[in-house]
């Protein structure tokens, strides 16, 4: 092969989708040109290396409402601005992970005779590869139950790519709260969840008497930090690329259940409190974290019926230490522990490079 051939990376919103296509990206960017496309006003220009050529474009989200009908004409005027860019950048292939940006992308890829690639990384599978899959040459999985949820479409389970640091061993940062108290790592998402951080910050007395050291992870969403009293056991931050890291070397992650999440607890064996978004879409994040707690590797907590009360007495149930032969620990923290070890079935195969790459010797 004489020169790189062109990739379209279409991703864009949350982490959930941009992330796994970063993964992606930097895997293959030795043998691709690539080439992004995203939509205004949203993570992807705080996220997105300049290298790979960002385009945005102005897609809002649908929504049940009486605009719903101008919404739709909007992604279909998007989808010929999108012929304009894949034209204009000679893409032999692109590569989406989902996500109202690849609905036009996927449609004007199919018009061109480009081949296009999605990746799926919920138990059940979102809208875009629902409705639009079968028009893809095929559909990477994330869960290999996913392909019961599908029709008409050729898929390959890869499990979902995490980022490189997930895959060697990090030291605990330096930022970190020193002490011999447990490390709690409460995050909700790239965006944030206002639930989880309003729950921490009413139990936040109640875990500090605890001596439980806390890094906090309110999302960029949050404009104004949570105004907590000074304590050295609790640190607040709006992001971090460090999460790789303080996941590997904590002792219990509070969170959402997107299923990046779920696919970087599996990977560093780390046990978890989940409280799914009551609003994901055919409610993948509970189903994404039902696969953790089957396993007991993780506590479900639905938002509902969530309280200071429920969310306390979970973590003093979880920290309980016993006495065993004359030492101390926690029975079962200890036990969760064991049984996200023993997911190795349904960790990521970080497969998508190989798969690319002999797809680009198909051209």
């Amino acid at each position: 092969m004489s020169k790189k051939n062109n990739l379209l990376v279409a991703a864009s919103g949350t982490g959930g989708h941009i992330f796994p296509a970063l993964a992606v990206s930097k895997e293959v960017e030795d043998k691709w040109n690539i080439h992004w496309l995203g939509v205004k006003q949203r993570l992807d220009a705080n996220l997105i290396p300049k290298k790979y050529n960002l385009r945005t474009l102005s897609i809002k989200t649908p929504r049940k409402n009486i605009f719903l009908f101008y919404q739709y004409i909007e992604i279909l005027m998007s989808t010929f601005q999108i012929i304009r860019i894949l034209k204009e950048k000679k893409i032999n292939l692109v590569f989406t992970t989902g996500g109202y940006i690849s609905a036009p992308t996927i449609v004007a890829s199919k018009f061109l005779r480009i081949p296009v690639i999605i990746h799926e990384s919920n138990l059940i599978p979102g809208m875009v590869t629902k409705y639009f899959g079968f028009l893809c040459n095929y559909v990477l999985l994330g869960f290999k139950n996913t392909n019961s949820y599908l029709r008409n479409c050729k898929t390959i389970f890869t499990g979902t790519p995490l980022r490189e640091q997930f895959y060697k061993s990090n030291p605990l940062p330096e930022w970190v709260p020193k002490g011999k108290g447990p490390l709690l790592i409460v995050m909700g998402g790239s965006q944030g969840a206002k639930a989880i951080n309003q729950i921490l910050i009413q139990s936040l007395e109640f875990l500090l008497k605890k001596q439980f050291r806390i890094v906090h992870i309110i999302g960029e969403s949050n404009q104004q930090p949570f105004y907590v009293k000074n304590s050295k056991n609790y640190i607040q931050k709006k992001f971090t690329n460090e999460i790789a890291a303080l996941i590997q070397n904590c002792d219990l992650v509070i969170s959402r259940s997107g299923a990046g999440t779920i696919n970087e607890l599996i990977e560093a064996e780390k046990p978890s409190i989940l409280i799914p978004y009551p609003d994901s879409k055919n409610n993948h994040q509970e189903k994404n974290a039902m696969i953790l707690a089957e396993s007991a590797g993780s506590v479900l907590i639905n938002q509902n019926k969530i309280s200071k009360e429920v969310f306390e007495e979970t973590l003093e149930r979880i920290f309980k230490i016993k006495s065993k032969k004359g030492k101390n620990h926690y029975e079962i923290l200890d036990l969760m522990k064991r049984n996200m070890e023993n997911n190795n079935k349904i960790k990521s195969k970080n497969e998508i490079k190989k798969f690319i790459n002999y797809f680009l010797k198909e051209f």
